[in-house]
């Protein structure tokens, strides 16, 4: 049976990945959620970096990673710099490790704002998804006359359009601060 609210849900499940997604893109600017998608190999298995590190901006283009244990600082700055798609390069003196962002050129710039819109994309392709799904729903309860079935797409059709215009607008924000020079 179709619910609106379980829709709702879902979309917003959606919608928060996305979110998350446009936070690890990089505009030119120093910001810890950068590294959020880093996994260094410490201990033996594979590691998320805010687990076996603190990193904290440093300046307005400086990371600054501080390993909770030294030992691992090769690791952690190892899988930095395997991440071609942030194309950082860190040093470390021992006990922390520097990561410098570099200004970025308009071709990159681009190449970002390409990358970014691949992920709007994928989120409208799993909103769709979800939409196609309710709409199956609708089609398979048979309690439903045939007005409750159009006003229940129709009601459906106006939560997609909400949170297709919610990802837009949210990457229209990303582009514009990927753009800004």
């Amino acid at each position: 049976m179709y619910d609106s609210d379980s829709v709702k849900q879902e979309m917003s499940h959606v919608l928060d990945n996305f979110q998350e997604q446009m936070k690890k893109v990089r505009t030119g600017r120093a910001h810890p959620d950068m590294l959020s998608g880093i996994r260094a190999e410490v201990y033996g298995q594979m590691t998320p970096l805010n687990q076996v590190a603190n990193v904290t901006v440093s300046g307005g283009s400086m990371l600054q990673v501080t390993p909770y244990d030294v030992a691992n600082i090769a690791k952690i700055s190892a899988a930095i710099r395997a991440d071609q798609s942030l194309g950082l390069n860190p040093t470390d003196d021992g006990r922390v490790i520097r990561v410098p962002i570099p200004q970025l050129t308009e071709e990159r710039r681009k190449e970002i704002v390409k990358t970014a819109s691949s992920k709007v994309e994928e989120a409208k392709i799993a909103l769709r998804k979800v939409r196609d799904d309710a709409r199956k729903a609708i089609k398979n309860t048979k309690e439903y006359t045939e007005d409750d079935r159009k006003s229940s797409e129709k009601e459906l059709d106006e939560i997609i359009k909400k949170f297709n215009a919610d990802i837009d607008r949210l990457f229209a924000e990303k582009e514009a601060d990927i753009m800004k020079i």
